[in-house]
């Protein structure tokens, strides 16, 4: 029996797209080969990226004068590759609302003039700030943000609209929820929380932005190079591809992103519902920021929280530790995560309550 996990990353993948992956392991598209050890360059595998591709291009509209590739290195790699690629005049602004947000802005730092313009660090990242209060700059090549926060569990809700580029790590909700791509300049996001096992990441970027990266950029990290080569300049995360692909004809399958945006909507309610009229459990952000991917909570003592969490590990209810810098407890909830799950969850708390008032 398969348990409910609630990790942040790499996350729970969907029973369906397993099950085809496992038939796959031995003989993938009639080949005779498994599908982890075809060659990048068999046209069987081709097929697969283009498909990818296709289908991300499809399931969030993204415009023709946008490249879509597959890379390495996980979203972390992207926090030097997108001042790498973009940094021409040396000025780039950053909101820092969590923990991989201020990862990006300090490896920014080390590439040129690099400003945090806002921070909900005073908080402990519990808020998105104000975005009609925000001091950006003049002539500044991006403007960076992490759409959603995985360790604190806040998201911004609008995007904020600005003159400069808008640069979006979008890991921990990509696909989770409707976008208009034409807002932004680059979107990245690491593949392990709502796409594929871990090894590949995404970028949707404007061509016109990536077509003339920095002289000292890396040609692994050049995004016009992958985009000419198909993703297939080097030998790529085959594996992860191959997944991702697989969970895009799935969400296409469910009715797309607003079909999934909608269960997703549903399943946070649920949580957040059942936290607020609770007088156990806690949830500190702020409620118009809350995240509808990860959601973290506490009980009235670490000492309980602690408990809960072992005891929810013995019912099936995995990886519910909140992250070392908050503590607690976190829920994430992902694509891949059924209402059957969060519901499962909501029972257990339940019965922790009565156990433990």
């Amino acid at each position: 029996m398969r348990t409910y996990n609630f990790s942040a990353g790499p996350s729970m993948l969907p029973t369906d797209v397993l099950e085809e992956a496992q038939r796959d392991l031995l003989n993938f598209a009639g080949t005779g080969m498994s599908v982890t050890e075809i060659s990048h360059r068999n046209k069987a595998f081709e097929e697969i990226v283009n498909e990818g591709e296709g289908l991300l291009r499809e399931l969030l509209h993204v415009p023709d004068d946008y490249l879509v590739i597959f890379v390495q290195g996980g979203a972390s790699q992207q926090f030097a590759a997108v001042p790498l690629n973009l940094m021409h005049k040396g000025r780039a602004d950053y909101l820092v609302t969590g923990n991989f947000a201020k990862k990006a802005y300090e490896e920014g730092k080390i590439y040129g003039d690099a400003c945090c313009v806002a921070s909900s660090q005073d908080k402990t990242y519990s808020y998105i700030p104000d975005l009609a209060t925000v001091p950006f700059r003049e002539d500044t090549d991006y403007v960076h943000i992490c759409a959603n926060n995985t360790i604190f569990g806040t998201r911004y809700t609008q995007f904020p609209k600005t003159k400069a580029p808008l640069v979006a790590d979008m890991s921990s909700d990509i696909l989770s929820r409707e976008i208009d791509v034409n807002q932004f300049g680059v979107i990245y996001a690491g593949a392990q929380k709502n796409l594929a096992p871990a090894g590949v990441t995404l970028v949707i970027a404007k061509r016109s932005l990536a077509h003339d990266p920095l002289p000292a950029c890396p040609t692994m990290l050049k995004w016009n190079v992958q985009d000419e080569n198909k993703s297939l300049y080097n030998t790529p995360p085959c594996f992860p591809i191959y997944i991702a692909t697989l969970v895009l004809r799935r969400l296409k399958r469910l009715g797309g992103i607003k079909a999934v945006n909608e269960i997703n909507e549903y399943k946070a309610g649920i949580l957040y519902d059942f936290i607020d009229d609770s007088s156990f459990y806690r949830n500190d952000v702020v409620k118009k920021d809350r995240s509808i991917m990860n959601v973290p909570f506490v009980t009235p003592s670490a000492e309980l929280d602690a408990k809960f969490v072992k005891e929810a590990a013995q019912a099936g209810l995995v990886s519910l530790k909140g992250h070392r810098l908050v503590g607690g407890m976190r829920a994430s909830i992902y694509n891949a995560m059924p209402v059957e799950g969060v519901r499962a969850l909501v029972d257990f708390m339940k019965k922790f309550e009565r156990e433990n008032q």
